[in-house]
């Protein structure tokens, strides 16, 4: 199997959380010419409010949201694993699919929801982030881990660096004070999300949050992650 080099893997529990997490970052990276992927866990079908609509469709409509806000920023390329809302589990099989993508994409970086907040953390963001963190060390990286992926040509990476947004314990802030107005307009992509906030009201709310997150730095507006570096 052809290998895809991709500088940045985002790997997001639901349509619309990379956008909270991280878009401002990722469309600095894109202006940067980095290649980024976006890998999306589940369908998205429990998130709303909506009694009137069912899960199906609600499915459908978040991923074409998924794709116009990943498109807005310059993300080429969304992959759809489709797992059930409020339904990943942390399975050999669910960390080999994500092996498998990094094996794959070969990223220097991956991004992911920080599986360590505490008390309140929606589960799927939970899971997300620890498989995520598996699938990096030791399973990507180790040659005897899944070897049927070596027989397709999909051998051992070294991802260099992880972030992890909605950390509680953040030692690493992105100045995205010039991209803050492409993570607002790939964020009200996601109108099943964010459609019932008034436009003004999304926007100070949101800026509002990032200015908090750049405070004592050097810039006006940030995303905060964990950092570590492998």
């Amino acid at each position: 199997m052809e290998t895809i080099i991709a500088q940045v893997m985002v790997v997001t529990p639901h349509p619309d959380d990379a956008e909270y997490g991280v878009a401002g970052t990722v469309a600095r990276w894109i202006r940067e010419d980095k290649e980024v992927v976006y890998v999306v866990c589940t369908n998205g079908d429990k998130g709303t409010n909506d009694a009137n609509i069912n899960p199906e469709e609600l499915a459908k409509i978040r991923e074409k949201e998924q794709k116009a806000a990943a498109g807005s920023l310059g993300v080429k390329e969304v992959i759809f694993l489709r797992h059930p809302d409020q339904g990943l589990e942390d399975t050999p099989e669910f960390r080999k699919e994500l092996v498998r993508l990094i094996r794959m994409y070969r990223p220097d970086i991956i991004v992911t929801a920080d599986p360590y907040r505490r008390y309140v953390w929606h589960r799927d963001h939970r899971i997300t982030g620890q498989v995520t963190l598996d699938a990096i060390f030791p399973y990507a990286r180790d040659h005897l881990s899944y070897p049927d992926l070596i027989e397709e040509g999909l051998y051992p990476h070294n991802v260099r660096e992880i972030l992890l947004w909605a950390s509680e314990d953040v030692n690493y802030r992105s100045d995205i004070t010039q991209t803050f107005h492409l993570k607002l307009e790939a964020l009200r992509c996601h109108q099943s999300q964010v459609g019932h906030t008034p436009p003004q009201k999304l926007e100070e709310r949101l800026r509002e949050r990032h200015k908090e997150m750049a405070r004592g730095e050097g810039f006006q507006l940030a995303e905060a992650f964990h950092r570590v570096e492998i």
